[in-house]
């Protein structure tokens, strides 16, 4: 979560909201992503997905089997959705997202019955850290 928080922070600097997510395999750091829907012009450049697009990249796969996505923030519905398609094995995130969090919050996409595929997800994982760079950031843009 430490490197996912390296990633948010590289967000922030770059004025994006600040989330950051990391894809490890085993031992090994697969990707990483930051927020970056601004820079881009593309509303899908989500830090998930930065970082399922890199790691579908480096592992030659969409398949994303037997990883553990670590996000600060928990994802919304697209992203949600896309670790599912990905079949990533493990979400873990920091902060809850009360307004469009999909893994409990507002909804639990996790739980959908049907789906093909199951995520374990852990939530609140350096919850505080996670939150107050998110806090933080939205005060400084409200003045």
């Amino acid at each position: 979560m430490r490197l996912a928080l390296e990633q948010a922070h590289r967000a922030r600097s770059a004025g994006e909201v600040p989330v950051g997510a990391v894809l490890v395999g085993g031992d090994r750091v697969i990707a990483g992503g930051a927020n970056r829907p601004i820079a881009s012009n593309d509303p899908t450049a989500h830090a998930e997905i930065e970082a399922l697009r890199s790691g579908g990249v480096a592992l030659g796969s969409y398949r994303l089997t037997d990883t553990t996505l670590y996000v600060t923030l928990e994802p919304c519905p697209m992203c949600a959705m896309a670790v599912v398609h990905a079949r990533v094995r493990r979400l873990v995130f920091g902060a809850w997202d009360p307004r469009a969090g999909a893994a409990g919050s507002v909804t639990d996409i996790f739980a959908l019955p049907g789906l093909n595929h199951r995520v374990d997800v852990f939530g609140g994982v350096l919850m505080e850290e996670c939150g107050s760079l998110l806090r933080e950031f939205f005060a400084e843009r409200r003045g």
